[in-house]
């Protein structure tokens, strides 16, 4: 059996599948990075956001939620800290409901795992990047850069196009595709930082975070999703779980033709804008904006803010008129930014489009359309919000597919 892509669920498919055969070399797994593991080294800034403690479908999209259901059931958050548990890995749950080893250390995560395929008797070579995959029916052919393996069995683990530098450049697509499958027509970054237009106010407070409600609505003002978590303003534009959360949905409308769907904010998502109106009309009078919010945002961001709203900090909210007392709520609740464009794959965290669900059959992460063929992790189509989702998702296909493709090909041989 051949694991092409040794990412997270590449890595949980082959430990699991060796596991089943009982190791000697009969699960070789094929990378194209010169590192394996690199988004695990990478996530969670440095730390690895493992999983969530509370994982839904919901929290994902693309295929469908009872397709996306099924397969997270089959391994459920519980078995994914036992599971890292049984490596050795502590899992600490923190305020936000994230997951982390409790040494605080990505390399403490990679360095189970890899241990943990060592142990099962699987093969890993890398860097071997893999250019064909070659249906023999039955049994496949696996050619690429000093490679060139017969399997009965593969698994193809190689990710979408976000961080390509990890390895994950496209190219388990075009393998999927010659393997007969199909691929969404909208690919693009999910969990990706959003670039403002130049003159951008919010571009000007670089460092400035705060909590915020974040709404994507469609060009007639329809609300499609929202968000409430911190946004961070950066030197591009904007950033923070509440914007990477919202980033693929903006990115989803606008592929999908909708030119005017935008992103609003609201500044103050734990009031009511109309008792925060009546705070304003009931206020002193030497009270100033400055002083109305102060201890609630930022004194840079209600600065600017008041700016937008054609004010000044320093004015007295008991001396602004109806209108200008009206700029200035729309400002704190209904902010409309201006979302130029994207970071793009470089800086996003996973890719939204691949291989639907459909195309699989859900027990087992096997291809509907060429048998012997498993698909996991990224290169399908979900992709989960901020928090160890996208993670959960790698684990649970990916022992899913693992399991799966092992229990099959030893059903196949001589031996049982």
């Amino acid at each position: 059996m051949v694991v092409v892509g040794a990412g997270a669920a590449g890595l949980m498919a082959g430990i699991h599948s060796a596991r089943k055969l009982g190791g000697s070399g009969r699960v070789v797994g094929l990378d194209g990075a010169r590192r394996v593991g690199m988004k695990i080294l990478v996530a969670g800034g440095g730390r690895c956001n493992v999983t969530h403690h509370a994982v839904r479908p919901e929290d994902y999209a693309g295929s469908t939620r009872p397709a996306i259901r099924k397969v997270l059931g089959r391994f459920p958050v519980e078995r994914t800290v036992e599971f890292f548990k049984e490596l050795g890995v502590e899992l600490k749950r923190e305020s936000t409901g994230k997951l982390f080893p409790v040494t605080d250390r990505a390399k403490t995560v990679l360095n189970a795992l890899l241990d943990a395929w060592r142990d099962a008797g699987a093969d890993l070579r890398f860097p071997r990047r893999v250019e064909s995959i070659e249906s023999l029916a039955p049994g496949f052919r696996i050619r690429g850069e000093g490679t060139d393996l017969i399997a009965d069995r593969v698994i193809l683990t190689t990710g979408g196009r976000a961080l390509p530098k990890s390895g994950s450049d496209g190219a388990g697509y075009e393998l999927a595709r010659g393997l007969g499958h199909t691929i969404t027509d909208a690919v693009h970054p999910s969990l990706v930082p959003l670039v403002l237009r130049d003159g951008s106010e919010l571009r000007e407070l670089s460092g400035v975070a705060s909590e915020v409600r974040l709404e994507i609505r469609d060009g007639r003002g329809r609300r499609i999703v929202d968000y409430t978590a911190p946004l961070l303003c950066t030197h591009f534009g904007v950033s923070g779980p509440a914007v990477l959360d919202a980033s693929r949905h903006l990115l989803a409308a606008r592929l999908a033709g909708d030119a005017e769907a935008h992103a609003i904010v609201d500044w103050l998502p734990g009031e009511d804008r109309a008792a925060f109106e009546g705070a304003m009309l009931g206020s002193s009078g030497g009270q100033t904006i400055a002083g109305l919010l102060r201890g609630t945002l930022p004194e840079r961001l209600v600065a600017t803010l008041s700016m937008v709203a054609g004010l000044e900090a320093s004015d007295r909210v008991r001396g602004l008129s109806r209108s200008s007392r009206g700029r200035l709520l729309d400002t704190l609740f209904a902010h409309r930014i201006i979302v130029d464009g994207d970071r793009g794959y470089t800086h996003a965290e996973a890719t939204a489009g691949g291989v639907p669900l459909s195309e699989v059959r859900l027990d087992s992460m096997e291809s509907r359309t060429t048998l012997g063929l498993h698909l996991a992790g990224e290169i399908l189509d979900v992709d989960g919000r901020v928090g160890g989702f996208n993670f959960q998702w790698a684990w649970a296909s990916g022992q899913v597919a693992g399991t799966s493709a092992a229990r099959a090909l030893a059903a196949a041989s001589p031996d049982g």
